[in-house]
């Protein structure tokens, strides 16, 4: 008899096991592919009893971020060819002929090059060309795979190349979120070599910004992460694990500011310190936005990020 029950429990406790992996390979899946011409996804409020049964078993659907053009600054639209000949919708912003140098500007998961316009529209009245480009799977650029990173890291390549090869000396790399995180991986990949750095709330390793977007979603860390990140690896073809931008950061030697906001339920200060422990740079500096969460800190903090990058800047 007790073997018996012993048998039943093993079965259950298998049956969880195969159930939980289905379930974080779907949501892997979804959560790294954006769809061109649907919908935005629906709030959990806003879904009926089998859209939300739906969503938790095998994950919800996400539209491609659209770019609306409000960026003021006379600018051209570019079209680039990454590494694996992913095309890249690109805008060059140039400053008068006293331009102090050129500003490579990437965006986060999900976002656009729409969604940097304030940063960029303040680094061109502070005398800088600015280049922005729509990661792929993102905005006007080709395909609908993200890869949280590692391909991306081909896109920043390719935006610093044509930088470069336009005979631009003083190359400075921006990015929020995922595109600083995937900036630290380029220069890990690629051993890229730009002036300066400015990275806002890149989160430390894979695992640590899946963690982060469940924490948003109020869904238990454990062991969702973990499956997640494995299965989001497996599927894009690359070992999850090993996509730790705070390792990529020893490589990193160029003057580096590091901005995080106080409040980001996205990304911890455990991650931020790490990182920034792990900058080989010597000049390098860590700026905490006591007012801010996971957002743009430009439109949150403005006076203190215009003083504290325009310093860093100069």
């Amino acid at each position: 008899m007790l073997a018996k029950w012993l048998k039943r429990i093993l079965i259950f406790f298998v049956g969880i096991f195969v159930l939980l992996n289905i379930m974080a390979a779907f949501h892997a899946y979804k959560f790294t592919h954006f769809y061109a011409g649907i919908p935005p996804a629906k709030k959990p409020d806003q879904m009926n009893f089998s859209e939300k049964v739906g969503a938790i078993f095998v994950g919800v659907k996400f539209s491609k971020s659209k770019v609306v053009d409000s960026f003021q600054v006379k600018h051209e639209t570019i079209t680039l060819i990454a590494k694996d000949s992913v095309r890249l919708e690109s805008w060059y912003a140039k400053a008068d002929s006293n331009a102090k140098g050129t500003i490579v500007m990437f965006h986060g998961h999900g976002s656009s090059k729409s969604g940097m316009i304030k940063e960029a529209t303040a680094f061109h009245e502070m005398g800088w060309n600015v280049f922005m480009t729509d990661f792929r799977a993102h905005g006007n650029s080709e395909g609908e795979t993200c890869t949280i990173g590692y391909d991306e890291s081909k896109d920043v390549l390719a935006a610093y190349e044509f930088v470069k090869a336009k005979g631009e000396k003083n190359i400075i790399l921006w990015g929020i979120s995922l595109g600083a995180a995937t900036i630290l991986s380029a220069m890990d990949q690629f051993n890229i070599k730009p002036n300066k750095l400015i990275l806002e709330m890149p989160f430390g390793t894979l695992m640590d910004g899946v963690k982060g977007r469940l924490r948003i979603m109020h869904i238990p860390v454990e062991p969702m992460s973990t499956l997640l990140t494995f299965w989001g690896g497996i599927e894009q073809r690359y070992w999850g694990f090993d996509f730790r931008p705070e390792d990529f950061a020893k490589k990193v030697n160029c003057p580096v500011l590091l901005q995080w906001g106080l409040h980001d339920p996205r990304v911890t200060q455990t991650e931020t310190n790490a990182i920034y422990k792990n900058l080989a740079s010597h000049n390098k500096f860590l700026m905490i936005y006591v007012q801010s969460t996971h957002q743009s800190l430009c439109k949150n903090e403005h006076e203190k990020w215009m003083s504290t990058v325009g310093g860093f800047l100069n």
